[in-house]
């Protein structure tokens, strides 16, 4: 008689209920997947710390996703096989003591981090505490779908969390696939008398080609959300999922195993190294990435050393592919926080060197929390609803200490903003550009920053009804300053560039009597020339400015101010490059002005600098914060080009303002140039408030 019969029967109930995913039948480790997610995350933390070698590293994410939908239908399957159901309090316990800790413990850091104004801009603090709300209760993919039209939003910096997105897409995942599983597996044998595992890719696979219809629709249509959410991504699971319930996808054929195998890496290489931020993705782009996991899962052929799936599981790709949860939760915060971190600077050394440290970071997460969590017998020897309800606790806790970081710093963010509203209101004599441009102001110095580094995010403007986000195409106007019909009409046009001047013209406006009209889209200049990005961005670009041209023609302004970053990507067909069709684009928009005797006032832009330079103020002396002129100002602006010698065109160049020959301050007579890595506080623009006001009367003077 063997041991399994002579168990007790309590411990058999126990052992019934004990079952999972993972020990419903006997545990089928795959190391060429461990090498696989190796790759994955490899890819990822790359792209994030080099963004510009490996412009496609984001495809790692996707490839998590096909080998989560391999993996977990695996387990559930085995489960589903052996006995016939799948005991959900049980499996989504397991997920929770595999997952949760170790992100909770990076969360945990970030709220704290959050806190500490040395190291995060209390500006940045609100924005910190929702992202980390929503992280910790999985649904931060849901947060960025609901905040990913906002242009402005992402302007700057993200927070220390936003790569938690695909973790909180994961863990919706866990929820919803063993509920379809289930459900196909009740309906075959109840109607259909079917296998219940047929059924289950029967069922998975229409979710599949459903969700990728959706995905490459959406992704076409609004392409910032689709990026995060969960229904758009599902079909990526899914391919892993049919590889798991469909056997004779998993090629044991030694040539064509080798074939597949080399043919994903090659995929997966090609990729990362092709795609970029102009590629239309997720959308049917993110089937390339997709189908290369899935190749290099299907080739299971392991007979000879150079097949890729014995490539990949030699031990530092295991090694890695171990680490990969951790490494990929803690090498984003890293990243984000260490330009704050004093004496810590971005050149290839301390680069290496952080990277380095998210290794060990993740090596002693996984040693010595992902591992004893799995199998804590306090935990492990309770029914499922223990793990769970103890997993909430932490998830509340950590929640918890987030909102008393923004409870402890509440005062300080008010004291900060009424700061900025005081200068603003009251300016020291020969602050911000007067000290560049009054030549009485030669020997002043200041040597306070305002506002301050800490709180530069916030002083933006704040009529966002007036800014048209991505996708939309409207021509939407908004009205300020004199109601009088007789008050000189001035119109103000362009992308977050014009839109940052918005708060100084409207007080130019109330000031000067006249009546301000504006039309801002981000990332959309006023420019005939289409945009280089295609799909639905640049076919709504397209559109708003058709829509704002037919605005313009129909009434009668005074003078026309447009502005525009200096580095927007324009389509160069028909031009001998990018930049003389920006330069053509330009004049064309503005011949529909000028050719009716309507002024127009342009700018050079400003220059515009890698990462945010108030993480350096706020560490570091400002004369150590100013950037290289060659590396943060483009000499060749095709507003420049666009403007000189043309006919009721108004340049203004306050190149001299920022720049002297070498460099570009961010810091200009005591006031703080920069709220993100490019767009201009509004305390700075006040200061060249006199300048703009005499060029829009001297253009409307000489029109006559």
């Amino acid at each position: 008689m063997n041991s399994t019969a002579q168990t007790p029967p309590a411990t058999r109930s126990q052992l019934r209920r004990d079952r999972s995913p993972e020990h419903a039948a006997s545990s089928r480790f795959i190391p060429h997947v461990q090498g696989l997610r190796a790759i994955a995350v490899l890819f990822v933390v790359l792209y994030h710390f080099w963004p510009g070698r490996l412009s496609g590293g984001y495809v790692g994410v996707d490839i998590f996703f096909v080998i989560s939908g391999f993996l977990i239908t695996s387990h559930l399957a085995r489960e589903l096989t052996s006995t016939g159901t799948v005991k959900l309090g049980q499996f989504w316990a397991r997920r929770a003591r595999r997952l949760l800790p170790a992100s909770l413990l990076v969360l945990l850091f970030c709220a704290v981090v959050a806190a500490i104004p040395f190291l995060t801009p209390t500006s940045a603090l609100p924005a910190e505490v929702k992202e980390i709300i929503a992280s910790t209760f999985y649904v931060e993919n849901w947060y960025l779908v609901f905040n990913s039209a906002d242009y402005l939003a992402h302007a700057g910096d993200p927070t220390t969390v936003q790569h938690y997105w695909s973790l909180s897409l994961e863990e919706q995942f866990y929820v919803l696939w063993p509920l379809i599983m289930l459900l196909a597996a009740w309906i075959s044998v109840k109607w259909f008398r079917g296998v219940r595992l047929r059924a289950a890719a029967v069922a998975i696979g229409a979710v599949s080609i459903a969700s990728f219809v959706f995905c490459v629709v959406y992704t076409m249509t609004d392409p910032a959300p689709a990026y995060f959410i969960t229904m758009g991504r599902m079909w990526q699971f899914g391919v892993g999922a049919i590889i798991a319930l469909v056997p004779v996808l998993r090629v044991r054929n030694a040539v064509l195993s080798f074939v597949l195998g080399w043919a994903g890496i090659i995929a997966l290489v090609y990729t990362a190294f092709r795609f970029d931020g102009q590629t239309p993705f997720p959308g049917y782009t993110a089937l390339l990435p997709t189908l290369g996991a899935a190749a290099i899962i299907a080739a299971s052929n392991t007979d000879r050393w150079w097949y890729p799936t014995r490539l990949l599981s030699v031990p530092p790709m295991r090694f890695t592919g171990d680490i990969s949860y951790s490494l990929y939760l803690w090498h984003w915060p890293l990243i984000i926080i260490a330009p704050s971190v004093p004496f810590w600077g971005l050149t290839i050394y301390h680069r290496v060197a952080l990277l380095i440290i998210c290794f060990v970071l993740a090596w002693l997460t996984k040693r010595f929390v992902e591992d004893p969590a799995r199998s804590w017998k306090p935990l492990t020897s309770r029914p499922p609803k223990v793990t769970l309800w103890s997993a909430l606790a932490a998830m509340v806790l950590v929640g918890a200490v987030a909102v008393g970081g923004w409870a402890v710093n509440a005062p300080a963010y008010q004291q900060g903003v009424q700061a900025i509203e005081d200068v603003r209101e009251n300016p020291p004599a020969c602050f911000g550009a007067a000290s560049v441009l009054d030549e009485a102001c030669a020997d002043t110095e200041l040597d306070t920053i305002l506002p301050a580094p800490g709180f530069a995010g916030v002083d933006r403007p704040t009529d966002e009804q007036c800014f048209i986000q991505l996708n939309d195409s409207r021509p939407v106007s908004c009205e300020f300053g004199s109601d009088d019909p007789e008050a000189p009409q001035v119109a103000l046009v362009g992308d977050s560039h014009a839109y940052q001047l918005l708060p100084t013209f409207q007080s130019i406006a109330e000031r000067e009597g006249w009546h301000l009209t504006t039309f801002f889209k981000g990332a959309c200049p006023w420019n005939a020339t289409p945009l280089a990005t295609g799909g639905s961005f640049g076919a709504a670009c397209s559109d708003w400015r058709t829509g704002v041209d037919a605005q313009l023609a129909d009434r009668e302004f005074d003078a026309v101010f447009t502005s525009a970053i200096s580095n927007t990507p324009y389509s160069s067909a028909g031009f001998d490059s990018a930049h003389d069709a920006a330069v053509a684009g330009y004049q064309e928009a503005w011949s529909t002005m000028t050719e009716r005797g309507i002024p127009v006032i342009t700018v050079v832009d400003n220059p515009v600098f890698e990462t945010d330079p108030n993480k350096c103020l706020r560490t570091r002396d400002q004369a150590e914060c100013s950037g290289a002129r060659a590396d943060v100002l483009l000499e060749d602006d095709p507003l420049r080009d666009a403007a000189e010698g043309v006919e009721g065109v108004t340049l203004l160049d306050f190149t001299d303002v920022f720049c002297d020959e070498d460099t570009c301050k961010t810091v200009i007579g005591g006031a703080n140039v920069y709220r993100d890595q490019d767009h201009l506080t509004v305390t700075f623009v006040d200061t060249l408030a006199p300048q703009y006001t005499q060029a829009l009367k001297d253009a409307m003077a000489a029109a006559g």
